[in-house]
């Protein structure tokens, strides 16, 4: 299947830009969930954005939290400075949510983990009042709930899902699931009128136990259901309560994909006969719905697909959405044995004469936005949207021209980021993202991510090295040229031992003065069964590794986890120096400063300097995460703290060794260098829109003097994935 990624991008370039005239959209604010939590629970727990709703004229979301069994609300009046608007507590797992007038009706489990005896109900919340005002019990376990086009019915998925440790998780396990409509009087709930629609025996995979998943209601009044671990999907008349029809969701056959964990991305596999197991859905129209293929049990085809209410086929994406994640770097390779990107939302939303189709990629935390071209045609692929980590509620505010997504991963316990709603406007404004992308090579997109050192191409401007670390194997040097906007990674070197495929933890790359390369690979010596140490690679311009210098033992001995960050050179020759940057203080420095190492190639001897680090915030840590040489006895540093978000630490600072020698190895004292500000970065990322990336890890200067930066994404591993690319411009004299 042809790429729409790449078609799009060509067409960009063939009609200078004309493509992009179109409206897009762009971040423009995020709302960290934990913010709404009342002064009574702790702030530090976990968090959800799940499922998310807004008020008829758009300026109140309300989503739920399961894990703080609540309701939280947000008020978006001004949509680019979103404000904590209330929270409710709710008494057992909220689900699910919609809204009609000023009352949320909210989907909530109360049976926890008593997978037997599924319970719940539904509560009318006052958004006024923030007050539950009533409840109607439900017989079961609610997953997803929405309302009839014309407001006169609740329709609710009662899934009574299965226990995924009993028995792994095989199917049946009673009581099934079914579709529950309730009548809508006053615009109150008219719980006397509950109607239960019976699912069982349509299914082929386990007819007794349908799993009811998501539902959607088109303007006849029909209800198309999604039966996940079924893989099937049911239509039923919302008016009559009656079963119209039904069919298997399918299978799909999949070539160039990546399916094996390996930390390689390398998209050249095939899988046969996969299940589409749809979660989410949606209608396009009174005769098409569109469904989100996550999988659950056994399928997942990583992709979306548009079936017709008759069962047939129109369209299904095939293998471009794992494609268009691994060209943004938001593949999540660890995922590849699984479900890859594993699409799990579906949102369906009109701007202007555009119906517009938003899949929720939950593994790769990426938000795809296609145009439908109508009954019989493919859908056309627009742009790509970050946010928070495992995007799953998706919601179009067209009468606002917003959109807006929440996350429902929160790994701040592990010092990660926090569950987010996050907020687009489409306008004429050129899409913000991606700043990076790969092309593709040999019929297959470059795989990357985890982008944790540049270096300039020695003569040739705009044309960048760039390396990634230990979340793939093996290391490679990667080639950027940033002349274009996004910026492309246009190749990739594959760093080779003795012939053979190498890994290292590279954190670091400069030129070598005589050609080829200086890579700096970051040791953890206080892994227990494994430690590792760092290493300075002497790499030629193949990539094959022709050196490895450690550390003489009286300096390696005080190393920590936190080891080489940043590389540079200066002279050439014999008078060739290879300069590295320890990232935080180790066990022989006093607090609050690194060290600048020095090593001579012609002589092998060491030596060093003391960087002076800022004091970082409570329970915070501040280190270095590059090093660039700019000339005249000058290097640029980039200093960061762990922390997200507008008050985090992230900058540039320049340092000079003018006048300075490096200490040898057990001198009693080591000259410390005097840093100026060259620039704060967290205005910069802030800017974008997003929660404020913590890791910023590459930065260089080319042979113009133009600066570059870009941000680490983990390899997507607890990560959203994002990759922030700055291209600044001059340095400042």
């Amino acid at each position: 299947m042809r790429n729409p990624f790449v078609l799009a991008a060509l067409a960009t370039v063939l009609l200078g830009g004309t493509a992009l005239a179109e409206p897009t959209f762009n971040r423009i604010a995020t709302f960290q969930v934990p913010l709404n939590l009342p002064a009574d629970r702790d702030a530090s727990k976990k968090t959800v954005a799940e499922i998310i709703a807004a008020t008829e004229d758009g300026t109140l979301l309300a989503y739920t939290d399961a894990e703080q069994k609540a309701l939280g609300l947000v008020d978006i009046t001004t949509a680019q400075a979103p404000k904590s608007a209330g929270f409710v507590p709710l008494g057992g797992e909220s689900t699910s949510v919609t809204i009609l007038g000023d009352k949320a009706f909210v989907a909530v489990v109360t049976s926890g983990d008593n997978f037997k005896e599924p319970a719940g109900h539904l509560a009318t919340v006052d958004l006024k009042s923030k007050q539950v005002v009533a409840t109607c019990d439900l017989g079961g376990q609610p997953d997803s709930v929405t309302l009839s086009k014309d407001k006169t019915k609740i329709v609710i998925a009662i899934e009574n899902e299965r226990d995924e440790k009993l028995n792994k998780g095989a199917l049946p396990q009673l009581p099934g699931g079914n579709l529950t409509l309730i009548g809508i009087k006053d615009g109150a709930i008219d719980c006397a009128s509950r109607q239960v629609v019976d699912l069982t025996g349509i299914a082929a995979v386990e007819p007794t136990d349908p799993e009811p998943e998501f539902v959607d209601v088109n303007l006849d009044g029909l209800a198309v259901v999604t039966l996940q671990e079924n893989n099937h999907l049911a239509i039923i008349d919302t008016k009559t309560g009656k079963l119209v029809t039904h069919f298997p969701a399918g299978t799909a056959d999949l070539t160039g994909i990546d399916k094996t964990r390996d930390g390689q991305i390398k998209p050249v596999e095939e899988l046969k006969g996969v299940a589409r197991e749809p979660d989410a859905v949606r209608w396009l129209d009174n005769d098409r719905f569109v469904t989100a293929n996550e999988g659950d049990w056994k399928g997942g085809s990583r992709g979306f697909t548009i079936f017709r209410k008759d069962g047939t086929i129109e369209f299904d994406s095939g293998n471009t959405v794992d494609r268009l994640a691994i060209q943004l770097g938001h593949y999540p390779e660890r995922r590849s044995a699984a479900k890859g990107s594993e699409p799990e939302g579906i949102e369906v939303g009109t701007y202007g004469n555009d119906r517009l189709i938003f899949v929720g990629l939950e593994r790769a935390s990426l938000v795809l936005v296609y145009k439908d071209e109508g009954p019989g045609r493919a859908p056309r692929y627009l742009q790509a949207l970050p946010g928070g980590i495992g995007p799953e509620g998706l919601l179009a505010i067209p009468q606002r021209n917003l959109f807006v997504s929440a996350s429902e991963t929160d790994v701040g316990e592990k010092g990660g980021a926090r569950s987010v709603v996050t907020i687009y406007e489409r306008s004429e404004r050129p899409a913000a993202y991606p700043t990076i992308a790969s092309v593709e090579v040999g019929g297959a997109p470059i795989g990357w991510g985890a982008l944790s050192g540049l270096a300039a191409h020695a003569t040739t401007a705009s044309r960048l090295h760039a390396v990634t670390d230990s979340a793939y194997t093996p290391s490679r040097i990667l080639e950027i040229d940033a002349t274009q906007k996004p910026a492309r990674i246009v190749g990739e070197i594959t760093l080779t031992k003795d012939g053979k495929p190498a890994s290292y933890d590279v954190e670091a790359i400069a030129n070598r003065s005589g050609g080829g390369f200086w890579l700096a690979s970051e040791g953890n010596p206080e892994i227990k069964d494994k430690p590792t140490q760092n290493i300075l690679l002497r790499v030629s311009a193949k990539g094959e590794v022709e050196e490895e210098i450690l550390l003489p033992e009286e300096l390696a001995k005080h190393a920590t986890r936190f080891g080489f960050e940043g590389v540079a050179v200066t002279g050439t020759g014999a008078d060739e120096t290879v300069w590295l940057a320890v990232q935080r203080e180790w066990k022989d420095d006093p607090k609050g400063k690194t060290k600048i190492l020095a090593y001579k190639p012609s002589t092998k001897s060491w030596g060093a300097l003391h960087y002076p680090l800022s004091t970082p915030a409570a329970g915070a840590w501040m280190g270095l995460s590059e090093l660039t040489y700019l000339g005249n006895d000058t290097f640029a540093v980039i200093e960061r703290d762990n922390l997200f978000g507008a008050k985090a630490v992230k900058t540039l600072a320049t340092f000079s060794v003018k006048g300075l020698t490096p200490a040898a190895l057990g001198s009693a004292t080591i000259p410390t260098v005097e840093k100026k500000l060259l620039r704060d970065l967290t205005p910069d990322l802030m800017a974008v829109g997003g929660y404020g990336l913590d890791k910023v890890e590459g930065m260089t200067v080319d042979k113009d003097g133009n600066l570059f930066v870009v941000t680490d994404n983990d390899g997507v591993d607890d990560s959203s994935g994002e990759t922030q690319f700055f291209a600044f411009g001059k340095l400042p004299n």
